[in-house]
C-alpha cells in the first residue's frame, strides 16, 4: 500500500509540474529518473541504515556543540533576563544563528566553502541535466541562504536569462541556509532536517527539469564570479556576525507578525464560520498530505501544518507541529517535518526578488513576475521530499 501511494504521489507531483511546464517537449527524462533513484537511495541510507544513523548523530552532535558554544555568548549578554524554567524562543532558537553565521564567514574567508561548493557543484552538474552555474548556485544556496547566495552572482546577474534565473531561484527557495540548521534542530528531529536538506537539493533540479527545461551551451555556462577587495579577517567576521544578527531579527519580527495575524484571523474566521481558518485550510491540503504518505486519520491535522508553512513560514509551522506532535503518529511527524524544511512560502517571493533587485533592478523585476510560479515549483519540491521520506518510514 505504501508503495502504491508513493507511485501515486510521483504521478500527481510530476503531473502538477508538467502542466506548468514552459517546454513540455524539451523535458529530459534520464536525469530526472537518475535523481529520483538517488533521492530514494540517500533517504534510505539516512533514515534506515547504521551509516545514516552515524552520519546524522555526527552532524547533530556538531550542531549541539555549536549551540552550546553559542549559549555561552547568549548567556553573557542576556543572562538573568529569562524567567527560571522558561525557554525563550528568541534566545534559544534564533540567537545561535549569529554564531553559526560567524563560523560560515570564517570558512568562506579561508576558502574552504568555495572549494566545497565548486566540488559538489561539479558532481551535481554531471547528473542533473542542467548547467554548472545552476549546480554551484544550488550548493551555495544550501550554505548561504536564499537571499545571500545571489551576492556571489553579482558579475553574471545582468547576463543570466529568465529561464536560468527561474531554476536558480527555485533552488534558493527549496533549500535552507546552513546558519539556520541549528535553529531547526531545536524544533524537529535532526535526522529529518538533514534528510530534507539533501533531498531538496535534488528535488529542486527534478522539478526545474520539468517546469523549466532548457539546454545550456559551454559559452553560456560562466561560473567565475567577480574578484572583490579582500577584507581583513576581523572586518569579515564583524560583517558575518551582523548578518547573522539581522537574520535572527528578521525571522523574529516575521514570527511576531505572522503568529499575531494567524491568531486574529483564526478568531474572526471561527466566529463567522465555526472552525478556525487553519483548520479550514487543513481540509484543502488534506489530499496532498494523504498522497505523500500521511495516514488518513491524520491528514487534516497534517494539512493544517502544511498550509500554515505555505502562508507564513517554516518556523510558525514547526511551532504548530511541536504542539501537535503528541497527537500524531511518528510517521506523520517525520513526513511533515521534512516538508517544513525549506523556504517555500509567500514571504520568500518578496525576500528573493528583493535580494536580486538590490543587486540588479531589472533582474529583480523579472523574478517578481514569476514569483507565484517560483513558489509553486518550490512547494512541489517539498511535496516530493515528503513523498520520498514517506516510503522510507
Amino acid at each position: 500500500m505504501k508503495f502504491l501511494i508513493f507511485i501515486a504521489a510521483l504521478l500527481v507531483i510530476f503531473f502538477l509540474a508538467f502542466i506548468a511546464s514552459n517546454g513540455k517537449k524539451k523535458i529530459k527524462y534520464k536525469p530526472i529518473i537518475i535523481m529520483i533513484v538517488l533521492q530514494l537511495v540517500l533517504a534510505f541510507v539516512l533514515l534506515n541504515t547504521e551509516i545514516g544513523l552515524v552520519l546524522v548523530k555526527g552532524v547533530s552532535g556538531v550542531f549541539e556543540k555549536l549551540l552550546a558554544y553559542a549559549a555561552e555568548g547568549i548567556n553573557f549578554v542576556f543572562g538573568g533576563l529569562a524567567n527560571d524554567g522558561a525557554i525563550p524562543f528568541f534566545l534559544n532558537v534564533l540567537m545561535p544563528i549569529v554564531f553559526i553565521s560567524a563560523l560560515i564567514g570564517i570558512a568562506q574567508y579561508i576558502r574552504l566553502l568555495p572549494l566545497i561548493i565548486r566540488f559538489l557543484g561539479s558532481i551535481l552538474s554531471k547528473v542533473n541535466g542542467l548547467g554548472k552555474l545552476e549546480s554551484f548556485n544550488a550548493v551555495a544556496s544550501a550554505i548561504f541562504g536564499q537571499s545571500e547566495v545571489f551576492i556571489s552572482l553579482k558579475k553574471q546577474l545582468p547576463h543570466i536569462p529568465k529561464h536560468r534565473m527561474y531554476t536558480m531561484c527555485t533552488s534558493a527557495m527549496s533549500t535552507v541556509s546552513a546558519s539556520i540548521l541549528g535553529a531547526y534542530m531545536t524544533m524537529i528531529e535532526p535526522e529529518y532536517v538533514i534528510t530534507a536538506l539533501v533531498l531538496n537539493l535534488f528535488g529542486g533540479f527534478i522539478i526545474a527539469n520539468i517546469i523549466n527545461p532548457y539546454e545550456v551551451t559551454e559559452e553560456e555556462d560562466i561560473i567565475e564570479g567577480k574578484e572583490e577587495r579582500r577584507q581583513s579577517f576581523f572586518e569579515m567576521l564583524g560583517e558575518y556576525i551582523l548578518d547573522g544578527f539581522k537574520v535572527a531579527i528578521v525571522v523574529g519580527a516575521m514570527l511576531i507578525g505572522f503568529v499575531a495575524l494567524i491568531g486574529m484571523v483564526n478568531n474572526v474566521f471561527e466566529a463567522a464560520v465555526g472552525v478556525s481558518f487553519q483548520t479550514a485550510l487543513g481540509y484543502v491540503f488534506a489530499p496532498l498530505a494523504f498522497i505523500v504518505g500521511v495516514p488518513a486519520s491524520e491528514v487534516v491535522q497534517a494539512g493544517t501544518i502544511m498550509a500554515t508553512k505555505l502562508l507564513t513560514n517554516e518556523f510558525v509551522a514547526m511551532i504548530d507541529l511541536s504542539d501537535m506532535a503528541s497527537s500524531l503518529s511518528s510517521r506523520t511527524v517525520g513526513i511533515i517535518s521534512v516538508f517544513l524544511v525549506s523556504f517555500a512560502n509567500f514571504s520568500s517571493i518578496g525576500i528573493i526578488s528583493g535580494a536580486v533587485k538590490g543587486l540588479n533592478e531589472e533582474q529583480g523585476n523579472t523574478v517578481a513576475k514569476f514569483g507565484l510560479k517560483l513558489l509553486y515549483g518550490a512547494t512541489l519540491v517539498s511535496l516530493l521530499t515528503a513523498a520520498v521520506t514517506g516510503i522510507m518510514l
